[in-house]
């Protein structure tokens, strides 16, 4: 009887070795490499020399790199206020309409779609000439719009498609958390009198706040590292305007072949990522339901 507790434990490192060797050899050690990477001058046309915190000197005195954050910044907050506006309204649609798997398997449809595939279609029908998008503006009478072009409409525009892709995920990860709260408490509610509408505000929203705050954490995270969609289409421009931070990496390491300086970019945006992902979770309280 005390051998086999030593046969579960042997056994369990031994499914868990496959993924933890992944874990290792693909995110830890280049994490580790990308760290050390930021104290040099790395390049691929010469070995790299130790150069303390230069690189993170330069990064501070920047404008490029600022600009980038503050570009992103705006791709996010549009990204995630839309999205999860939208989400939320999908997935309570859901769960007090109807529950039909055909109706979750067409709304997750498109994150289902390769981002490039995404990017490339609203690249053409959004384009200034040829898209339907404009033909449509034309039919109405409107004036036709550079979607893509505007240094005004570009990273809306990118955020609104990212949209599109992203919102039938969250919106199903939201219908999971609705899921989790007792009919018991729309039923009290509903017999003292409560519309739907306040049931919402008094009722759903306050159990869901765990999932929500998971959900805010993730769609923040990855919304900082859009990159697909502006590498298809507008490369950056115009003029910076949807150069995001992730995009900027890219062309330093892979464009100018900067390595250390895209490290130390790198080592700065997981700062960034981290700070943001723990002040979250901190003002939503997520570990705390008001379930219990």
């Amino acid at each position: 009887m005390k051998l086999r507790p030593a046969r579960e434990t042997r056994a369990a490192w031994l499914f868990v070795a496959p993924a933890a060797a992944g874990l290792l050899a693909f995110t830890v050690v280049p994490a580790v490499r990308g760290l050390f990477y930021s104290f040099t001058d790395f390049s691929v046309f010469r070995p790299g020399k130790f150069v303390g915190a230069d690189n993170y000197r330069q990064l501070a005195a920047d404008p490029v790199f600022w600009n980038a954050l503050g570009v992103t910044l705006e791709y996010v907050v549009i990204n995630i206020g839309v999205q999860t506006v939208l989400a939320l309204g999908v997935a309570v649609l859901m769960h007090r309409l109807t529950r039909s798997m055909v109706v979750r398997g067409l709304i997750l449809a498109p994150y289902l779609v390769a981002n490039v595939i995404v990017a490339l279609v609203w690249f053409w029908i959004l384009d200034y000439q040829l898209g339907i998008g404009n033909q449509v503006l034309d039919w109405l009478g409107l004036s036709r719009m550079a979607f893509f072009g505007d240094q005004a409409l570009a990273i809306p525009t990118i955020a609104l498609v990212n949209v599109w892709r992203h919102l039938g995920y969250t919106a199903l990860l939201i219908f999971a958390g609705l899921q989790t709260i007792p009919k018991a408490v729309y039923e009290a509610a509903a017999i003292d009198g409560a519309t739907e509408a306040k049931m919402f505000r008094r009722v759903t929203l306050p159990l869901l706040r765990p999932v929500l705050a998971l959900v805010l954490v993730v769609s923040v995270v990855g919304s900082f590292q859009t990159f697909d969609t502006v590498a298809v289409t507008t490369q950056g421009g115009p003029v910076n305007a949807t150069r995001v931070i992730y995009y900027y990496i890219y062309e330093l390491a892979f464009g100018r072949f900067k390595f250390g300086y895209a490290s130390a970019v790198s080592v700065v945006l997981f700062a960034v990522l981290a700070a943001v992902s723990l002040l979250q979770l901190r003002l939503t309280r997520a570990g705390q339901s008001d379930l219990a």
